[in-house]
C-alpha cells in the first residue's frame, strides 16, 4: 500500500502537489488527521482523491459507491464533487475508523450526500441488486479486502450503468504484483483481478500508475 504516487522521486513528487493539488481545509485535515493513524498507509494519495472527484465531475456522476471508507478521505473527496442532490454510499466494517472522517463530512457540508453503511460490503451490494438497483449507479470505487475483489467487480459491474465507472486501487500493490516471488493471498488475488479486466471485453480498462495503481474500468454501453 502506498499514499502517494508510486516511482516518484521527493522533488518532483513535491513538485506535482504544489502545482496540482487542490484540498479544501477540511480535506487537508482529514488528511492530516488520518496520517497519525496506525494504519495511515490505508489512506489513499491526495493527487489520487483530486483525480475522482476530477473524474466524477467530468461524467456528471450523480450516484456513487464507495467499498472500504476507513476513515473517510477519499469519500470526502468524492461526496465534495457530487452535486447537491447526489448520493454516495460508503460501505465500511468499522465503526471507529469510519468515526474519524465523519465530523469532516461535516463540516464541508456533504454529511446528507453520504449513506454509510457498516456492515459485510458484498452483503450490502447484494441488497441493492434485490431492491432494482442494476444499472442505477455512475461510479464504484473498491478500496477494501483484495481476496473479494473478484466478487465485489462482478456485483459493481450489475449496479454501474453503461458508460459507468469502477475504480479499483492498490492495483500495482507495490510492485508486488510484478513480483513472481511474492505469493501471498491478497497479491494473487490483485494479480487475477488484473488479468480477469485485462481479459473481459465487458468493458474498457485503464490501469493508471496513480497511487498504488489505480485501473479504470468503463463498463460498455450495451451490457
Amino acid at each position: 500500500m502506498s499514499n502517494r504516487s508510486l516511482g516518484l522521486n521527493e522533488r518532483v513528487y513535491r513538485y506535482l502537489l504544489e502545482h496540482s493539488l487542490r484540498e479544501t481545509p477540511e480535506l487537508r485535515d482529514l488528511r492530516k488527521k488520518t496520517q497519525t493513524h496506525e494504519m495511515a498507509r490505508m489512506q489513499i494519495a491526495p493527487e489520487q482523491g483530486q483525480f475522482m472527484a476530477f473524474l466524477v465531475r467530468l461524467m456528471g456522476a450523480r450516484r456513487a459507491i464507495e467499498i472500504g471508507t476507513f476513515t473517510g478521505y477519499s469519500a470526502l473527496w468524492m461526496a465534495l464533487a457530487l452535486p447537491q442532490q447526489g448520493e454516495l454510499i460508503c460501505c465500511d466494517l468499522s465503526t471507529e475508523w469510519t468515526a474519524v472522517g465523519i465530523p469532516y463530512w461535516e463540516q464541508a457540508g456533504v454529511r446528507g450526500r453520504i449513506d454509510l453503511r457498516i456492515g459485510p460490503a458484498l452483503e450490502t451490494l447484494d441488497q441493492l441488486l434485490q431492491q432494482g438497483a442494476a444499472g442505477a449507479f455512475d461510479l464504484a470505487f473498491v478500496d477494501a479486502d483484495k481476496e473479494q475483489y473478484a466478487d465485489y467487480y462482478e456485483r459493481c459491474l450489475r449496479l454501474v450503468r453503461g458508460g459507468g465507472l469502477i475504480l479499483f486501487d492498490n492495483t500495482l500493490w507495490a510492485g508486488s504484483v510484478a513480483d513472481a516471488g511474492v505469493q501471498d493471498e491478497a497479491t494473487r488475488a490483485i494479480r487475477e483481478l488484473n488479468e480477469r479486466l485485462h481479459g473481459d471485453e465487458r468493458v474498457d480498462l485503464s490501469l493508471a500508475p496513480i497511487g498504488d495503481g489505480l485501473s479504470l474500468v468503463r463498463k460498455r454501453e450495451l451490457l
